[in-house]
């Protein structure tokens, strides 16, 4: 495991469409736990599939010293897929199935390998994950999306392979088993490579390696020491750039006042010649010296207007292309003690062994994080408040003014560009400001003219979020499922500063315990065994 290893050497990739998404990236990759950081749409999925042999570079060259298993961001498989086959044991299990029926096939005994014992092992694994309740033949489409992702985790486990790239495996997984994914990452001795913008996650990564507009950045630290290195860099290259964008300008103003004096000398020697009758034979001369002084010194300016303007670009050239995403602040005016939604004995469909009917009274300006383990029914919750679904029992009452953001992104229509989207949700404002408060979220125009369907799942939850936060009216209660997942870390930072703006009411369940705590939330809604109990946020 110690020379386990992969590498870029000069790796370039361009879309289909001819856009390219990075060039000449060389980087190596060993056992060092890393963490991969990046902005929503810079190519970091593309990188990893790269890196795990998906998909091949433009051009360029990646290495690999063993076997790789790669978890994508997003699990796709068909409506008859199994436990195994997201797990990735399902040719395996098929084989010893065969072996077993009298198969002697040369084929089916090199699939199994010495895996005779599959069936027990991702059984025992399935239990290790809190997942005993499943078996090898369960169907994907019973599970919940922090299932799914426990599962393919195991198929890693299993994999046996010398480097894991797992991208954004804490999505959807609840606050115990985020703890329990580091602990196994921690324990893993083989090549580490996690895509992610979970900061906790990212806090026990031995390092972090940037991808950006500037290529690839490592950094030998983790999260916590990658964004204090980060913010220093950042604030050094914007120093350096307004430092030569001022000496630009004094050498400007240099550059005209010499010339100035230059045309005032021609100008005042051309007078005297003129006033002292001078034959025309000597003026011409003086006129024709004059001439070749100033173009010399034309050519001079010309030559240091270019000097400075080249330092100016390798000033720019340090700084990170992408511009500070800003989420706009939503105005609310409603009293603080004005209720604007209310639970009576509301029994939640869906979910198994509901311990007693759930009352909750929700007022203006109130922020409740739902808080809990996958499967305990905070989804439910959420959707029976927005109106989604209707309650088995009791009765909700919810006032008109609300937004809901799901975790599948179900406002955001795959066909339409979100720039139609956004025109339909809020018809006041003009298409100009639409367009302006798009672009400082990060989608620029080619991206809003796009089929949402089509945008990376950063981009997809930006434009979602954008449909519900700047919608019209503004919403006086925001119900958010998880709106942290996908989103990069500066579009984390600005929500969460967005939302600390917010006067409304906010309920969001959310698994991100960094993101929670950072949103100044007044109360915490938890399920135990004997219902649900709402307390002071600070409270445990």
């Amino acid at each position: 495991m110690t020379n386990t290893f992969i590498a870029l050497e000069c790796v370039d990739f361009t879309l289909p469409d001819g856009t390219p998404l990075f060039s000449q990236l060389n980087e190596t990759f060993d056992t060092r736990r890393t963490g991969l950081v990046g902005r929503n749409g810079v190519g970091k999925s593309v990188l990893s599939q790269i890196l795990a042999g998906q998909i091949q570079p433009s051009s360029g060259r990646c290495t690999r010293s063993g076997s790789t298993w790669y978890l994508a961001q997003q699990i796709d498989y068909p409506a008859e897929a199994t436990v195994a086959h997201l797990a990735g044991v399902q040719p395996t299990i098929d084989a010893l199935d065969r072996i077993e029926m009298g198969s002697v096939s040369e084929d089916d005994f090199d699939i199994v390998g010495h895996h005779w014992d599959i069936r027990q092992q991702l059984q025992l694994e399935l239990e290790k994950s809190g997942l005993g309740h499943l078996d090898a033949s369960t169907p994907v489409s019973q599970l919940s999306g922090g299932e799914a992702m426990r599962v393919s985790l195991v198929g890693a486990w299993l994999s046996e392979a010398d480097f894991l790239i797992l991208d954004e495996p804490s999505n959807h997984i609840d606050s115990t088993w985020r703890q329990t994914l580091i602990n196994q990452l921690q324990r893993w001795s083989g090549g580490l490579l996690v895509v992610s913008h979970d900061r906790e996650l990212l806090g026990s990564m031995q390092r972090i390696v940037e991808l950006s507009s500037l290529g690839l950045s490592h950094y030998g630290g983790n999260y916590s020491f990658y964004a204090q290195q980060k913010a220093q860099e950042t604030q050094n290259a914007l120093q350096l750039l307004e430092q030569r964008k001022r000496e630009r300008l004094r050498e400007q103003k240099a550059l005209r006042e010499q010339k100035e004096r230059l045309e005032k000398r021609q100008s005042r020697g051309n007078r005297q010649g003129r006033e002292a009758n001078q034959a025309n034979i000597l003026l011409g001369g003086q006129k024709q010296r004059s001439e070749a002084s100033a173009g010399k010194l034309n050519q001079q300016h010309l030559a240091a207007q270019a000097l400075l303007d080249k330092r100016v670009q390798e000033a720019a050239n340090q700084v990170d292309e992408n511009a500070t995403i800003v989420v706009h602040a939503l105005a609310v005016n409603s009293p603080s003690k004005r209720r604007v939604a209310e639970l009576q004995n509301v029994q939640l469909p869906f979910v198994a062994n509901f311990p007693s009917p759930l009352n909750l009274t929700i007022t203006a300006q109130q922020r409740i994080g739902i808080v809990g383990n996958n499967g305990c029914g905070k989804s439910t919750l959420v959707k029976v408040l927005a109106g989604q679904i209707q309650p088995l029992s009791g009765e909700s009452r919810v006032s008109h003014g609300h937004a809901w953001l799901d975790q599948h992104l179900t406002n955001l229509d795959p066909e339409r560009t979100v720039l139609e989207q956004m025109l339909d949700a809020n018809r006041s404002a003009g298409e100009a400001d639409l367009r302006m408060r798009l672009a400082q979220l990060g989608l620029d125009a080619d991206k809003i003219q796009t089929a949402s369907g089509l945008l990376s799942g950063g981009e997809r939850l930006k434009a979602a979020l954008a449909c519900v936060l700047y919608a019209d009216p503004t919403p006086q209660l925001l119900l958010l499922d998880e709106p942290s997942n996908h989103l990069d870390l500066p579009s984390i930072q600005a929500l969460e500063a967005m939302l600390c703006r917010y006067q409304g009411a906010l309920v969001v369940v959310s698994h991100d315990a960094v993101f929670l705590q950072n949103l100044n939330l007044t109360d915490r809604l938890t399920l135990t065994e004997d219902g649900w109990h709402l307390r002071a946020w600070g409270l445990s």
